[in-house]
C-alpha cells in the first residue's frame, strides 16, 4: 500500500522535482512556526510568562494555529508520499505524529479551558502541551537522521 503510494505521479514529483521537496519543506516548517508560535507562547502565558497578554488573544489566534496546522498536514502529506514506505516505519516519524496528536487534543482542551485560566489543571495541561510540541519537532528532527 505505501509502497503504491510512493508511486503515485504526486509522489514521485515531489521527489524527483528539484524544488518540490525543498519547497514543501519550507511552508510545513512555516506552518511548524504558527502552529508552535501561537500554542507555546499560550501555553507559557497561562504558567505565567508574558502578563500583559490577555489569554483572550489566544481566544482570536486560534484560527490562525488552525489555518497552521492545515498548510502542515497538506504540506506533511505531500512530503510523506516521497518515501511513505520508509516514514511509516521511523519510530521518530511515528513518535512526530503521536505527539502532534495529543497536542493538537490539548490544543483543543486548552482553548476551551481560556476562562478557567488560572487553575492547576489548566497549567497541567500546558506543561503537556509544551511537552507534546517539543517532542514533536525533536522527533520531526530526527526523521532524516535515524531510520
Amino acid at each position: 500500500m505505501f509502497v503504491d503510494l510512493e508511486n503515485t505521479f504526486i509522489a514521485s514529483w515531489v521527489s524527483t522535482s528539484l524544488w518540490a521537496y525543498p519547497f514543501l519543506l519550507s511552508v510545513h516548517i512555516v506552518g511548524l512556526a504558527i502552529v508552535v508560535g501561537i500554542f507555546a507562547t499560550r501555553d507559557l502565558r497561562l504558567l505565567g510568562l508574558f502578563a500583559s497578554l490577555s489569554t483572550n488573544t489566544f481566544k482570536n489566534l486560534g484560527k490562525l494555529a488552525a489555518a497552521g496546522f492545515m498548510l502542515n498536514a497538506v504540506s506533511g502529506l505531500l512530503l510523506f508520499t516521497s518515501q511513505a514506505s520508509v516514514f511509516i516505519t521511523s519510530i521518530p516519524f511515528l513518535t512526530k505524529i503521536i505527539f502532534i496528536t495529543v497536542g493538537m487534543s490539548l490544543a483543543y482542551s486548552i482553548q476551551n479551558r481560556l476562562n478557567n485560566s488560572g487553575t492547576r489543571e489548566t497549567k497541567l495541561l500546558a506543561c503537556i502541551s509544551l511537552a507534546c510540541w517539543l517532542t514533536a519537532i525533536i522527533s520531526g528532527r530526527l526523521i532524516a537522521y535515524i531510520f
